[in-house]
This record gives C-alpha cells, structure tokens and sequence, in this order.
C-alpha cells in the first residue's frame, strides 16, 4: 500500500478578482442556431470580453406564428447567463423574431431577469448601423418566404427607410439557412443590391453573412450590414471597446449611439 501523501493547506485563501474578464456579454439564441456563437467568438470575444450563451427552444418551419413562440421563454433564458450577475449587455439572436415580437417587448422580457441590462436586437443594432453609415435607401436580402419577409419589409419601411429592392430566398428551415456558403451569399448580394441603394442588409442570425460583409462592399462599393455584424458591432461599443476594424466591414469603424 503506498504511503499516506501529506497535503498541506496554503496557509491563506486566495485573492479574488471583482470578474474573470472585464466585460460580460449574454446571448440568447436558438437552439437550432449553427451561427451567432461562431461569430461573436470570432468579432467579439476576448481576453478582456467573455460571450455567455444561453439557448431557448425553437421548432422549425420559421413562420411568424413559430417566431412568437419564443417570447416566453426570453426571460428564463436570460436568467440562465451567469445567474444573479451583472452583464454589460444581452442580445437575444433572432431577427426575424425580434420584428415580431417587437424589440421593446423583447428587451421587458430580458430585463424582467437582468434588471438594467442593455438589450440587442438584431433588428434595433441594424437600424443603429444603417444610420450610423448614413444610409436612408437600403436593399434587403432574407432567406425566409415572403409570409415571413414581409413583417421586416413594414418594420424598416416604418422607420422612415426607403426599400428599393427586398429579396426573399423562400426556406423555412434556420438550419438550411445556415448552410448557405458565403460564397453564395456574396453572390445573392451583388444580384439583389439597388444601385440607387445607399446600403443593403442582409437579414438572419443564422446565415453566415458577416463572414463576406467586407467582401461584399469592395465588390459592390456600398456599405454592407448584417444581423450579426450589427448586433457584433453594438455588443462591442456597448463594452467600451470602440476599435475601428475594417476588415470586418465598414459598420466597424463607426460609433454607437446607444437610445
């Protein structure tokens, strides 16, 4: 039998940070989601940002009916991230939904459990990166059905944008969303942007759209938001870190005017 190893107490208790990183990000995202977290870790996670992820349950096919399903589960899903600490902000990844829902209803949700939060829509970010390019007419790339488009075509409409083109891809499955390769997004891109357009968004948490928005601009010459690049680009400026990084898209050398 081998002998007894003595194990020596240190003696004192460690020193303890006030957090492990600086700056806390929550996401709520779906549990079919493919995308988000592969690119806020990319955009936006560092040593001194952590991205904490919590999923809620969603089921296909993306209808409006199913979008509005989400909304009870938003604020236990909040509650999930780091339970009873503060986060800097929380982004609930879901476009299509937050039009829905509503980006205020969303943000009561969020807040019933993280009081104070600030809370990211993807839509609310795209409409902040649009106006922070300067853009007032806009085309629109979705790869939902029209029955699910056109909420967001009155959502942007609403707010005063001018829509010259709005291009609809016709899935239904977030999945299949994901699974556009960039290379096709970037091609739909060129085909549907308006040369009257001042910048086109490309709508959806699940395509990979962010991956190609610089691409797209020096092929197009236009400014290029996407649901992940805008909500990327408020998490980051909403954490103080204002670092101008073109080579994710011109939205990345702009300020953000939080309300």
């Amino acid at each position: 039998m081998p002998a007894k190893i003595e194990i020596i107490p240190a003696g004192r208790l460690p020193r303890l940070d006030d957090r492990p990183l600086e700056k806390r990000i929550g996401l709520v995202i779906l549990a079919t989601d493919h995308t988000t977290e592969v690119d806020f870790q990319r955009m936006v996670a560092s040593d001194r940002i952590g991205v904490y992820v919590s999923r809620i349950h969603y089921a296909n096919p993306v209808t409006p009916e199913n979008l509005l399903k989400m909304q009870p589960s938003l604020t236990q899903g909040a509650a999930l991230i780091l339970p009873d600490e503060a986060l800097d902000a929380v982004m609930y990844s879901c476009t299509s939904a937050s039009v829905v829902i509503g980006d205020r209803n969303i943000e009561a949700a969020i807040q019933a459990s993280k009081p104070g939060v600030p809370v990211v829509t993807p839509t609310a970010a795209a409409v902040k990166g649009l106006k922070a390019l300067g853009a007032r007419r806009i085309s629109v790339l979705t790869p939902y059905t029209i029955e699910t488009s056109r909420p967001m075509a009155d959502y942007f409409a609403d707010l005063g944008f001018t829509i010259d083109r709005f291009t609809c891809l016709g899935l239904t499955d977030d999945r299949e969303m994901a699974r556009i390769a960039p290379d096709e997004i970037a091609a739909f891109a060129r085909q549907v942007l308006a040369p009257q357009s001042d910048a086109l968004f490309i709508s959806c948490t699940a395509l990979r759209a962010a991956q190609v928005a610089a691409r797209i601009e020096v092929e197009t010459g236009k400014p290029v938001v996407t649901s992940n690049l805008a909500t990327a680009w408020a998490c980051l400026r909403l954490c103080g870190d204002d670092r101008p990084r073109p080579e994710l898209g011109q939205l990345m050398t702009k300020p953000y005017r939080e309300g």
